[in-house]
């Protein structure tokens, strides 16, 4: 059996993981998380719990165990000092917005091949090791 290619997960896909709303994006959320070995970073599950406490009004029970969940599937990474200035450089070097650089970022240092999001431009390859994959896409 091949091992799984190394993915990171936008926060997008763990959004959708747990929406109720959106049945098909949360099919290929699942999807992902199967056929890649996923990672995140800190600043993703932050998102995540923003928009766990903003937008779904979780409780903190429900968050904590969509956490775990998530850390059962995905290994994860913390933002620190090396992350942030490669974000910084790679906001230079390609323009986008700085928090897209930080993800992009701890996706380069945790080895990943693919990051999965579908707020970037599918194919696109950055550093010539890391390629955008839109997985919501028909």
């Amino acid at each position: 059996m091949r091992d799984r290619v190394q993915a990171f997960a936008d926060t997008n896909v763990l959004v959708y993981l747990f929406s109720e709303n959106e049945p098909i994006k949360r099919r290929y959320s699942v999807q992902a998380l199967n056929d890649y070995k996923c990672n995140v970073s800190t600043q993703v599950l932050n998102e995540f719990c923003n928009v766990c406490t903003k937008k779904w009004h979780f409780s903190a029970s429900a968050i904590g165990r969509a956490l775990d969940k998530i850390c059962a599937y995905a290994v994860l990474w913390p933002v620190d000092l090396n992350v942030v200035k490669q974000a910084v450089f790679l906001h230079a070097k390609y323009r986008y917005a700085y928090y897209d650089c930080l993800m992009i970022s701890s996706a380069l240092i945790c080895g990943c091949e693919i990051l999965l999001t579908e707020d970037l431009t599918d194919g696109q390859t950055i550093e010539e090791r890391l390629t955008v994959k839109n997985i919501y896409r028909p």
